[in-house]
């Protein structure tokens, strides 16, 4: 049985897990006004000791997307990151953590309203995804991914999720694992809630942050370890036919970690089996979110004991 989470932190105060409370007219309730960081602590097997991965880099997301909400006197940094420590330390996992840090509108206001501001940092039991080794099977959304001059997608806005929310469950309705979503322009973006990996001709591919995606940091990560591991890469427009004739192909988020996609639209991505440049990805995103490599352990904030 997965650990259960204990206590919630809430505007900086320790708040029993069950009893968190926000008021159901507050603005963030009413018009979905809150940013939002999905953060992952994971365990050492060899140490037991627990890594938030690439804290930093999210919560410099966040702080960005404080600042185009126009929050008034938002939480600093500092503050938001002890948080999330604290959030770890206090809920006592024994396995791996993911955490929902939020800032958001909490009074009675209107849909401009940008104060008074609250946050909130949760720590949760989320499992890994059953299809993380056999591969998940994709269909093209008729729904069109957001845009940057109507709701911003580099934002991680609650409001913005409810695009890919749609897209997610016509995708479920029509027997697929998840949807494929393309932009105004009918080049593909991105799934709901993760990035999207193609391998063609021997290069690794994604859509560009011209596509309207969200500024990924798992993203980030793997165009790293890919550049690390002598890949090339190239981040481009990517029509909705390439999806039909690429060798390999994968999503990539840190809810979703890192996992292969095997089939779109019900034709079979290569010889429909998880591909070799993935699983050589997937193997060294493990090891550098889990610390067994020495490698990049700026990426890796301990949690004290």
């Amino acid at each position: 049985m997965a650990w259960q989470a204990k206590v919630l932190i809430h505007n900086g105060r320790s708040v029993p897990f069950e009893e968190a409370r926000i008021h159901p007219l507050s603005v963030v309730a009413a018009y979905g006004v809150g940013v939002f960081e999905g953060i992952r602590a994971y365990r050492n097997p060899a140490t037991g000791r627990f890594f938030v991965f690439r804290l930093e880099e999210h919560l410099a997301r966040i702080g960005q997307g404080m600042k185009i909400m126009r929050f008034d006197d938002p939480p600093s940094l500092a503050t938001l990151r002890e948080g999330v420590l604290r959030a770890v330390r206090e809920n006592a996992p024994d396995e791996d953590a993911y955490i929902r840090l939020q800032v958001q509108i909490e009074a009675i206001g209107s849909q401009a309203s940008t104060g008074p501001t609250g946050w909130f940092c949760a720590c949760v039991p989320r499992e890994r995804s059953a299809k993380y080794a056999s591969g998940l099977s994709l269909g093209v959304s008729s729904w069109v991914r957001i845009a940057d001059g109507a709701m911003p997608p580099r934002v991680k806005a609650t409001a913005n999720y409810h695009a890919g929310r749609l897209a997610g469950l016509q995708a479920k309705a029509d027997g697929y694992d998840m949807a494929v979503i393309l932009n105004h322009l009918g080049k593909v973006s991105e799934t709901p809630g993760a990035c999207l990996f193609l391998v063609r001709d021997g290069r690794l591919v994604t859509p560009s942050r011209q596509s309207d995606i969200l500024e990924s940091v798992t993203r980030d990560t793997v165009l790293t370890l890919a550049g690390e591991m002598g890949l090339a890469a190239e981040e481009r427009l990517v029509d909705r036919t390439e999806l039909y004739v690429v060798e390999e192909a994968f999503i990539c988020g840190t809810g979703q970690e890192l996992q292969p996609v095997v089939a779109v639209d019900r034709l079979p991505v290569g010889d429909g089996r998880p591909g070799a440049i993935t699983m050589r990805l997937q193997a060294a995103y493990e090891s550098v979110v889990r610390g067994t490599t020495d490698a990049h352990a700026e990426w890796r904030t301990p949690v004290a004991a």
